[in-house]
């Protein structure tokens, strides 16, 4: 399975979280084994942990930093390279 078909998977195991309570206990009980039955390539030794967002929680994944990127690409990010914080524009 491709990165984009993984993708899609994961998108509709998500629209199935929502429309099934039981289904989405299960995910957060047992993530690996869930997602391995709905059809997703997991890794051997790979762990998973699921949580949920609420309306007073926002879970922020940070990402494996990449590693064909050099400390220039990187600095230009954190730099702030991207939008204006709200309330400020761009001048140009």
């Amino acid at each position: 399975m491709n990165q984009e078909e993984q993708s899609k998977k994961i998108s509709q195991i998500l629209a199935k979280c929502w429309s099934d309570e039981s289904f989405k206990q299960k995910l957060m009980a047992d993530p690996v084994g869930t997602l391995t039955a709905e059809g997703v390539n997991m890794p051997e030794g790979m762990a998973v942990h699921a949580t949920e967002n609420t309306d007073k929680v926002f879970n922020l994944v940070i990402p494996v930093k990449p590693t064909d990127l050099t400390d220039a690409d990187l600095e230009k990010v954190a730099g702030g390279v991207g939008y204006p914080a709200q309330g400020q524009h761009y001048h140009r």
